[in-house]
């Protein structure tokens, strides 16, 4: 990993770690105190790898920029709050940030040193849909590391880690690193759902060719009965093979992915020119009441609060 020099001031420890990791806002909280900063980082392919302290208790403001956050607590704890949801992390824990989300670190404790994933946003997707089948799930606000697969993990990430150390110019070589940052991210992706796959590699082909139309059009209005002729079966069947493969009916499936795209929307939305109204009838919610209840009970908050940031 590249280190680099401990900062003179708040100003430049905002800079280095921004440069190391993701840009953000940086807030000291306590009054009078000066940064001990210790960073080092690495590109890994599509991944980047970052040991970050602070050495002072400070808040981070951050969108995270097109790629997921995955911050794993080595000593201390952080505190976050994200699309309205409050996360507190400590050792054999990990809190993940979701990309173009504005989300912030209330607390970041004096003691507190990560390991922080960054995952380039598409590579990730593509990863969840290859190893899943299920490019519509999104990754849990907290991982537990405790669990074997999250153990299992950890130990890969540790391995690899200290394998670069020996051999700097190993990670140099692009095969390597896509190597490497294949086997990290499968292997994460694994520890995160381990059942979410389950049943995939029989998935028919008639619900394959049904999710696959519906992830490139979901705004299109679609009834059960249009699924069912593109996937030249009955309702009956069409709902069956959901059921037995993806354990909901289609045109559940159909919500969750509109609400998945209208959640980024609003998330990465100027509240001053966003309309909530307008981004949900743009993903084919024609029924404004019911989608305001279902979005609240997926994410736990009104699609209004999320606009807001």
């Amino acid at each position: 990993m590249v280190s680099t020099p401990e900062p003179a001031d708040w100003d430049e420890a905002e800079h280095v770690v921004s440069d190391a990791y993701f840009p953000h806002t940086l807030t000291p909280l306590a009054r009078g105190s000066e940064p001990h900063v210790n960073v080092r980082s690495l590109q890994l392919g599509p991944l980047r790898l970052a040991r970050i302290g602070w050495g002072a208790e400070v808040a981070v403001d951050s969108d995270h920029p097109g790629a997921y956050a995955v911050n794993i607590p080595l000593s201390g704890h952080i505190e976050s709050v994200a699309a309205g949801r409050e996360v507190s992390s400590a050792q054999g824990q990990a809190s993940v940030f979701r990309p173009d989300t504005a989300a912030r670190i209330t607390r970041w404790t004096e003691d507190c040193e990560i390991v922080g994933v960054k995952l380039d946003r598409d590579y990730l997707d593509r990863e969840m849909h290859r190893i899943l089948g299920r490019p519509d799930l999104g990754l849990p606000d907290q991982v537990d590391l405790t669990s074997e697969a999250g153990r299992s993990w950890m130990a890969l990430l540790q391995s690899v880690v200290e394998q670069l150390r020996a051999d700097e110019g190993l990670w140099r070589n692009p095969l390597v690193a896509d190597q490497l940052s294949g086997a990290l991210t499968s292997a994460f992706v694994l520890a995160v759902m381990p059942n979410a796959g389950a049943g995939t590699a029989a998935r028919p082909r008639i619900v394959k060719r049904v999710l696959d139309r519906i992830h490139e059009d979901p705004a299109q209005p679609w009834t059960t009965a249009d699924m069912a002729e593109l996937a030249g079966v009955s309702v009956r069947r069409l709902q069956e093979g959901f059921r037995e493969y993806l354990g909901v009916c289609p045109r559940d499936y159909l919500l969750d992915l509109r609400l998945e795209r209208i959640h980024e929307e609003l998330a990465a939305g100027d509240p001053a020119t966003t309309s909530v109204t307008d981004v949900a009838l743009r993903w084919g919610m024609t029924h404004t009441g019911r989608f305001a209840a279902a979005y609240r009970r997926k994410y736990g908050v009104a699609p209004s609060a999320t606009l807001r940031g």
